[in-house]
């Protein structure tokens, strides 16, 4: 039984959940937790989102299939909670039972000539 490569803690300082942006975009402006799983058993993940100006919302239940990747929307409910992350600035911490994989990629739209790019997370175990 393969236990995975990576990580059970992964640590993202800079999220920063851009808005939409105009309807006829080719794009939407959002964020994307992209988690890979190499390993043999299911990861059982909680995310624990940090803000800037409140206490944080801490055991937001995630799945990342076995010897899968997996793509959580940030603009879109997440979790068994359907938590909805808000717009702007925030930190993300993710404690997975296996190791995984984990980066943020972020679609900002805020500026005509647009921007995709990717961040991996610091591991934190």
């Amino acid at each position: 039984m393969s236990t995975g490569n990576g990580h059970r803690v992964w640590i993202f300082p800079d999220g920063d959940l851009p808005p939409a942006g105009e309807p006829d975009l080719p794009l939407e402006g959002h964020e994307s937790l992209v988690v890979l799983n190499t390993g043999d058993e299911d990861a059982h993940i909680l995310a624990d989102v940090y803000f800037p100006d409140k206490e944080p919302e801490t055991g937001i239940k995630l799945l990342a299939p076995a010897r899968r990747v997996t793509c959580f929307r940030l603009d879109k409910p997440i979790g068994e909670q359907g938590f909805r992350v808000p717009f702007g600035q925030y930190a993300l911490r993710l404690t997975s039972n296996v190791p995984i994989v984990a980066q943020i990629g972020r679609a900002d739209v805020r500026q005509p000539n647009l921007a995709y790019y990717t961040t991996m997370g610091f591991p934190g175990d």
